[in-house]
């Protein structure tokens, strides 16, 4: 497999937890998250030579990333995919999805031109220039809900990909509305996520009736694996170190600290630095919610406390809390620049949610661990699939291939 716009490698994860699948590369241009699939893939499964394998290099440049570059100024240089795709049989599946944010719904309402002038509603030209290049029998493609609605130009991005897809080689499911929008929740995500997830075969290998292999692959085989009941909050953070806000603030080298320290040998799970307004409004509003009262019930009556507290004025609330018995609400990647509406549920902590625990619920394990700054690994964390959910497709895309290929 071949893992495109990786990031820190939630697909990749799942993946490689089957045992059923090779990683022949991964590609990203941002050196962290390159950096900490790296060192994942080193030390968790074993590949020595990880570091050649992540493929730090812009995806736009397809025909350097496919032959190699030289002295490059930002990615030095680099053998290119064919040299990697030379040492294994072929590709089986490569997999990814762009960037999300000039599909998201969020992303529109932020910029002015509704994202129509954004070059990543065009990142997944570059996603099939690999693909046409490579061959593979399948490929995945994922990416937001929003992505049904997107019209870049006023035309609808989804129909553009379709086609553009049918045109390197690919059939993908005809209503992606009614089999392709997958709830992840429903297979044990403790996190309210929905994402399109493209599955297409290369017609040359699958002769027959693809739309009734699709339909089988998704109405079939990936609802088998489908979980009863959903996993909450406090089934994926109700056992991590508590952290409870400290008399004053405090310093440690040149970092701010709100909350008492305590000793744990987890990973990536600090809190973040809040002020004293803050802390007690988090602990209102998660006592709110304890106790039942359920003054801060409604859109409303959250952005009057914004405003009562700020003096600033939200046309969204700005707050929410996540609740135990729950699944948790969905994990940005813009979480990175705000955390107001991940809002711990425990009144004393008084907090937002340490990268670790947003890692528990988008299903990292604790010995994965996340690199760079705070900024760095909130982003990561977000911008990731679920590896649970990754590996439920690793399985589902293998039993696919075994029965129709």
């Amino acid at each position: 497999m071949i893992d495109l716009f990786a990031g820190c490698g939630g697909l990749t994860e799942g993946f490689e937890q089957t045992g059923l699948y090779s990683t022949i590369a991964c590609v990203d241009w941002e050196a962290v998250p390159c950096h900490t699939l790296a060192r994942r893939l080193q030390s968790k499964w074993g590949y020595v030579d990880a570091e050649k394998r992540v493929v730090t290099f812009d995806i736009q440049r397809s025909k350097e990333l496919v032959t190699g570059w030289h002295d490059d100024p930002i990615y030095n240089a680099g053998t290119g995919l064919d040299g990697l795709v030379a040492e294994c049989q072929g590709i089986d599946i490569v997999m990814g999805g762009p960037p999300c944010q000039a599909y998201s719904m969020a992303g529109r309402i932020r910029d002015e031109f509704g994202m129509h002038y954004d070059y990543r509603n065009y990142l997944f030209e570059s996603y099939l220039s690999i693909v046409g290049h490579l061959k593979p029998k399948a490929i995945l493609f994922e990416n937001v809900p929003g992505i049904l609605s997107a019209k870049p130009g006023g035309v609808n991005i989804i129909n553009r990909i379709q086609t553009a897809f049918s045109d390197t080689g690919y059939e993908l499911i005809g209503d992606i509305r009614k089999f392709a929008n997958i709830d992840f929740t429903s297979f044990g995500i403790p996190q309210r996520r929905s994402r399109i997830v493209l599955v297409g075969l290369r017609k040359s290998d699958f002769t027959g009736d693809r739309q009734y292999v699709l339909q089988t692959f998704y109405d079939g085989i990936l609802d088998s694996y489908k979980k009863e009941g959903r996993s909450s909050v406090r089934h994926a953070i109700g056992d991590l170190p508590r952290f409870i806000p400290a008399g004053s603030d405090y310093m440690i080298g040149r970092r701010r600290f709100s909350h008492q320290p305590r000793e744990s040998s987890i990973a990536n799970h600090v809190p973040r630095y809040h002020n004293r307004r803050d802390i007690e409004i988090f602990r209102e509003l998660a006592e709110d919610i304890e106790l039942g009262e359920d003054k801060y019930g409604s859109i409303e009556s959250l952005q009057r406390l914004y405003t009562a507290r700020t003096g600033r004025i939200s046309n969204v609330h700005k707050y929410y809390v996540l609740r135990w018995n729950e699944p948790s609400n969905t994990i940005p990647a813009h979480l990175y620049k705000d955390g107001l509406r991940h809002i711990h549920p425990d009144s004393n902590q008084a907090r937002t949610i340490t990268v670790r625990e947003a890692a528990r619920l988008q299903t990292f394990d604790d010995d994965f661990e996340f690199m760079g700054g705070l900024t760095d690994q909130y982003k990561m964390v977000g911008n990731a699939v679920p590896p649970l959910f990754a590996r439920v497709l690793g399985f589902a895309l293998h039993e696919l291939m075994v029965k129709f290929l």
